[in-house]
């Protein structure tokens, strides 16, 4: 059997929810990572330092006590956000970063940003104190194509933003296309792009063929599979600007299998297995340490961990649960639907 050990990972994407669902998820990220940023999309969202120093409070208090684990926090842009305000918040260290949403992208995003015109002067502030900024990278006009959405977003807004502000560190979180690695690629050194472990394993047919799959739907949506291989290529070559960010999203199981199917895949509990065979099996594993530990720290000026994590490769599959108990409910836990010989030991 094969064994591999390396640097301790970091998600540099995470929701975490609140309440019931907090207390369930934080310590299925905190087993295998170190770091991770976190999402501001509550109800209600993250506006400001006050509210971002609460959120870290609750989570620190769920972090099982054999776990060194350190959450950044990020706020909720919206037209109303103060920049004064927001520099104190990432001067004090409150916040790290802060979350992009166009309005009505994705889950609790109805009152996130419009018009980008109409928060330059925000952005123009962030480029100034040296706060990253993370993008969901679409629009939401209902005259563009859902599977569309990415490409528009980059022609439309992501490209105004790097030619007006080139100083301006950005994450363009999740990306699901071709179009996307390559801007990315193309771009400065301040532009990376983080990728999630389910858009590497799954097309557009994971949430169709055989019937709707709602544990297999999210937003950004499942592209086309040249738009998967595409993604597997950066990651796996050890691309420095890219990495992972897993975009775990825990939704009660009740909330995926209805006639909504909520937006949202909860990948924490074995994506670091999942990874490890996608890189394996495309002849990259000794690259799998770059896109999951190094090149997300570098670009957000971070030491790397001093820990580690070892992963063993089976003789046989390792067995997925298929969900975790909340209260009277559950989170269904991804499944790739393929063979994983890799696991944390």
């Amino acid at each position: 059997m094969e064994e591999i050990e390396i640097t301790k990972p970091d998600d540099w994407h995470v929701h975490f929810r609140d309440r019931e669902i907090l207390k369930v998820v934080v310590p299925e990220t905190t087993r295998n990572f170190a770091r991770a940023i976190v999402m501001p999309n509550l109800i209600p969202p993250i506006l400001n330092g006050k509210q971002a120093i609460q959120y870290k409070e609750r989570i620190k208090k769920v972090i099982p006590k054999t776990d060194n684990f350190e959450p950044f926090m990020t706020l909720y842009l919206t037209e109303k956000t103060n920049k004064n305000d927001l520099e104190e918040a990432y001067n004090n260290r409150a916040v790290f970063a802060a979350k992009l949403y166009p309005a009505g992208a994705t889950t609790n995003s109805d009152s996130g940003v419009k018009d980008i015109k109409n928060i330059m002067p925000t952005l123009e502030t962030m480029a100034k104190i040296g706060m990253p900024l993370l993008i969901h990278g679409e629009v939401t006009h209902n005259e563009v194509d859902i599977f569309d959405r990415e490409k528009v977003f980059i022609n439309q807004n992501l490209d105004f933003i790097c030619k007006e502000l080139p100083e301006l560190k950005i994450t363009l979180e999740h990306i699901t296309t071709e179009d996307a690695t390559m801007y990315v690629n193309q771009g400065n050194q301040n532009l990376v792009a983080s990728i999630t472990p389910h858009h590497l394993a799954l097309n557009r047919n994971a949430i169709f063929v055989g019937g709707i799959r709602p544990h297999n739907y999210c937003l950004p949506i499942l592209k086309r599979e040249k738009h998967r291989k595409a993604l597997i290529k950066v990651a796996t070559k050890g691309n420095k600007k890219f990495f992972l960010g897993t975009d775990t999203a825990p939704h009660f199981t009740s909330d995926k299998e209805n006639c909504c199917g909520c937006a949202g895949i909860f990948n924490a509990t074995y994506c670091m297995s999942i990874l490890a065979q996608i890189f394996d099996d495309n002849n990259s594993i000794k690259n799998l340490e770059k896109f999951t530990s190094f090149n997300g720290s570098n670009h957000y000026g971070l030491c790397k961990n001093k820990t580690k994590i070892k992963l063993l490769k089976r003789e046989n599959p390792i067995v997925f649960k298929k969900q975790i108990k909340v209260g009277n409910d559950s989170i269904s836990v991804f499944n790739p639907n393929f063979p994983v010989y890799w696991e944390v030991i």
